[in-house]
């Protein structure tokens, strides 16, 4: 499904920041399999986040750079407040799967 097109200044309103997943709790009250994700930003604080991302184990996210939108309003879902949305896509078996950085890159480092 194709969107309609921004101009930049759409663009540059979305806080877009590299941070590392530190903590992983199970979302038993999900409507869709989830994990509680905790995310460090470094000098900007920790924030948590509901994420689909069930196709890793815990082991396999805890210390992982990822890529998260921070300035979305908090989200209630199923009680709990998610504060950021960690950014991923679905492959071809329908999993999803997360942004990630190739380099090492500071965590809370802007991404543009």
């Amino acid at each position: 499904m194709e969107k309609a097109q921004i101009v930049y200044d759409d663009f540059a309103k979305v806080d877009i920041r590299i941070g590392r997943v530190i903590t992983v709790l199970p979302f038993e009250r999900a409507r869709h399999p989830a994990y509680k994700v905790e995310v460090d930003f470094g000098a900007l604080g920790r924030k948590w986040s509901s994420a689909q991302i069930t196709s890793y184990s815990t082991e396999e996210l805890i210390g992982r750079s990822v890529v998260c939108v921070i300035n979305m309003p908090p989200r209630n879902i199923a009680g709990f407040s998610s504060e950021i949305l960690i950014l991923g896509a679905r492959n071809s078996a329908g999993e999803v799967k997360l942004l990630t950085p190739t380099h090492e890159i500071e965590i809370g480092e802007a991404v543009f």
